[in-house]
């Protein structure tokens, strides 16, 4: 059927319901609108969905949603595990708590255990969740860092981590194979309690999980210490990280947490704004004003799903704070915390750390340094966790123990109690990290420089190419083609010295196939090109290295320009 057959077929049917038909009609008139929610149903890949919220296939709603959870049902029941259960979680936004709701009673409806969180709670604690409770499963509903008009629904298998090859493609086979919208069971959800198969879950696991991440900690002493004059300013940026970042400081004795009143509360609209990603400057702008007003040391805040952090420093000389990228307040809590579990003699003989391929080389020679393996992966935390869960059932194959992993994406994991990235455990780190130097009598910028000044300046950055809607998909499809069947031979006076093309597959790259193309350039540097998986954009990343600050901020510039022309040269041409 073409998109007004569906469109109509929407208003005709008595499935959906009157609120439905109703947000429908009032686009009547609007037939691009219609074509956008209609040509296509809301893919369903191998992170679970995320889109808009609205009525349409090509929206999120309760009707994809239960569609998409009765193909994860199907699943499940084929590998007959529908008696371990699943475990869900959600965030903040629009319409999570009812499609945790949509999502357990659709599998309560195929005979399948919910655990369901009694509150909204952050990925790291659904990971936590899934192997606690023994799950054969996890859904999270999010739309992580996304804008409020999104949300989404990533699905977990039984290690805790999101879904790899090749389950994510049978997952998705099986969704796809859910032909009507109406094919999906649901049941009362009094019931469905009635019948011990939807279960709340709330405090108990609560107190676990921080049991877990104080465990983490290498010096309680340090912190103990400096308590009473380390001041730090916390954002939750309206989301769910302020309960579990707020007791875990508490309870790891930090007297001074200020936190941004006014980001404090869940909002679905994310109020204070415009963008709530802690990757975006401008979200800073009351945390950071905050900051001054108290004189804080260090400033943190995490998206709405807590599961990425970004942090601000102040730095000595000026007085100024400086934000940090993903790459380098992960580099932060890996030096900190490999240097000093070394020192305490607890560093694994065997151990390794895990990057993603377009994150830091800062990586290689701090593990070469303390005889680390390093592991690369491709973007996506699932790998990440993929390779935990390796080194745990695969010690002949891999016989490592895991120390630390991290993406450019502001997102890492200390430790081993949940398998995607955890922006709790990271403010917890971080937190130590800023105790150890306000105990030398330096800043944490202070530090990220000792740093460079031993492993080198190593600078990153990224830059996006957003393209909306039908034509921007197609468009994007298009670039990607463009660059694959005629890669450049030099970005600016950068040669490329090797070209890698992930959709090429393990055999060329030693990775899963993927939708990536990276160049090694001459003068220390790469480029990296992708598709994003979340968003409707392409990612040029871009990294370079010198022997100074000021040598490698240049650098960094002028290549971002040779990449820029490039990628504009393509997607216009």
């Amino acid at each position: 059927m073409g998109f007004m057959e569906v469109y109509q077929s929407w208003l005709d049917d008595d499935y959906f319901d009157g609120k439905t038909k109703e947000e429908l009609r009032a686009i009547a008139g609007d037939q691009a609108e219609i074509e956008d929610r209609f040509y296509k149903e809301l893919e369903f890949g191998t992170g679970g969905l995320r889109g808009i919220l609205g009525a349409g296939t090509n929206r999120m709603n309760v009707y994809t949603v239960r569609k998409a959870t009765q193909g994860l049902a199907n699943y499940i029941k084929k590998q007959g595990a529908e008696s371990k259960g699943v475990a869900i979680s959600y965030d903040s936004r629009r319409m999570s708590p009812e499609f945790a709701d949509v999502a357990a009673l659709c599998l309560n409806a195929n005979g399948i255990k919910a655990y369901v969180s009694d509150t909204l709670r952050p990925v790291p604690q659904l990971s936590y969740a899934v192997r606690q409770y023994g799950c054969t499963a996890g859904i999270m509903i999010t739309a992580s860092h996304n804008p409020p008009e999104y949300n989404g629904y990533k699905c977990y298998w039984e290690d805790g981590a999101q879904v790899t090859s090749p389950r994510d493609v049978e997952i998705i086979d099986e969704v796809r194979a859910v032909e009507k919208f109406s094919d999906a069971k649901t049941m009362d959800l009094e019931e469905a309690k009635k019948a011990g198969l939807y279960i709340p879950f709330g405090k108990e696991l609560d107190d676990k999980y921080m049991e877990e991440l104080k465990k983490l900690i290498i010096h309680p002493e340090i912190i103990k210490e400096v308590a009473g004059d380390l001041k730090i300013v916390y954002s939750p940026f309206h989301g769910a990280g302020n309960v579990p970042v707020r007791r875990i400081l508490e309870e790891i004795g930090f007297k001074n947490v200020y936190v941004v009143k006014e980001q404090e509360e869940p909002d679905p609209d994310f109020t204070t704004l415009a963008y709530p990603n802690p990757e975006d400057p401008k979200a800073f702008e009351l945390a950071l004003k905050l900051a001054k007003e108290k004189d804080a040391d260090i400033v943190m805040a995490t998206d709405p799903d807590a599961d990425r952090l970004g942090i601000y420093a102040k730095d000595s000389k000026t007085g100024e704070y400086i934000g940090f990228t993903g790459n380098m307040s992960g580099m932060l809590i890996a030096e900190y915390r490999i240097r000093e579990l070394a020192a305490k003699g607890e560093l694994p003989k065997n151990g390794a750390m895990v990057k993603t391929i377009v994150s830091s080389n800062l990586a290689d020679p701090i593990a070469e340094h303390y005889g680390l393996k390093l592991f690369e992966c491709l973007t996506g935390f699932k790998y990440i966790g993929e390779l935990i869960k390796w080194f745990e059932e695969k010690p002949q194959e891999y016989p490592y123990e895991y120390v630390f992993g991290y993406e450019e994406s502001y997102g890492c994991l200390v430790g081993t109690h949940a398998r995607d990235k955890d922006a709790v455990v990271a403010v917890m780190c971080l937190a130590e990290v800023a105790a150890w130097c306000k105990s030398k009598g330096i800043t944490v910028w202070d530090q990220m420089i000792n740093i460079y000044e031993e492993y080198g300046y190593f600078k990153e950055g990224i830059h996006t190419l957003t393209l909306k809607g039908i034509d921007g998909a197609e468009q994007i499809k298009a670039t990607m083609e463009k660059i694959r069947n005629n890669p450049p031979k030099a970005f600016g006076d950068l040669k490329v010295n090797e070209y890698r093309d992930y959709s090429k597959g393990p055999e060329v790259t030693g990775l899963p196939v993927s939708n990536v193309l990276y160049f090694d350039l001459s003068n220390n540097s790469w480029c990296c090109v992708r598709p994003s998986g979340t968003e409707p954009k392409m990612k040029v990343y871009l990294l370079t290295k010198s022997g100074s600050a000021a040598e490698t901020e240049e650098k960094i510039r002028r290549y971002e320009t040779y990449a820029t022309n490039d990628l504009r040269a393509f997607s216009d041409g």
